[in-house]
C-alpha cells in the first residue's frame, strides 16, 4: 500500500521557514544533516504525512541549484512503500529512469530511491521505505 510520506520544500533558511509552523501549533523536529545529499532540513507532522524543509549545506547542492533555478518551493513528493528494493526492480523492468540506481539512507535512517522527473510528468518522486 501507498500513501504520501511527506512533500519536500526547498528553503533558503531551515530555522527562517519553520517558524510559520510552529506558530501554526504543529510541532518541528530537531534539525538533521544528510551529509550525501548536502542538506539540511527538519520534519514538520501533518496528519499522516510530513513536510520536509530543506535548506542547502553547499552552493553545488542539488537543493541550491533548485533554488537558485527555480526558487524557493515544493522540490519533491514522497511515497511510502512496503518493499522499496521490489519497487526499484519493478520500475527497472518497466523501464522507468531514476535519478540513481542505488538505494541510498537518508534522514531518520530511512532507505529511499528517486524518480526523474521525465518519468513522472514533471515532478521529481521519492519512494521510502522505513
Amino acid at each position: 500500500m501507498f500513501r504520501i510520506d511527506h512533500l519536500g520544500i526547498a528553503v533558503k533558511s531551515v530555522a527562517a521557514a519553520k517558524a510559520i509552523y510552529e506558530k501554526l501549533g504543529l510541532s518541528v523536529s530537531a534539525e538533521e544533516t544528510v551529509e550525501q545529499e548536502q542538506v539540511r532540513l527538519v520534519m514538520v507532522p501533518v496528519g499522516e504525512s510530513r513536510l520536509e524543509l530543506l535548506e542547502a549545506t553547499s552552493e553545488d547542492s542539488t537543493i541550491a541549484r533548485f533554488i537558485a533555478k527555480r526558487g524557493e518551493g515544493l522540490h519533491h513528493v514522497c511515497l511510502r512503500v512496503a518493499d522499496l528494493p521490489a519497487a526499484v526492480a519493478r520500475l527497472k523492468r518497466d523501464g522507468v529512469r531514476l535519478v540513481s540506481d542505488e538505494i541510498k539512507t537518508g534522514a531518520g535512517g530511512h532507505q529511499y530511491v528517486f524518480v526523474h522527473p521525465s518519468s513522472t510528468g514533471g515532478v521529481l518522486l521519492e519512494l521510502v521505505q522505513e
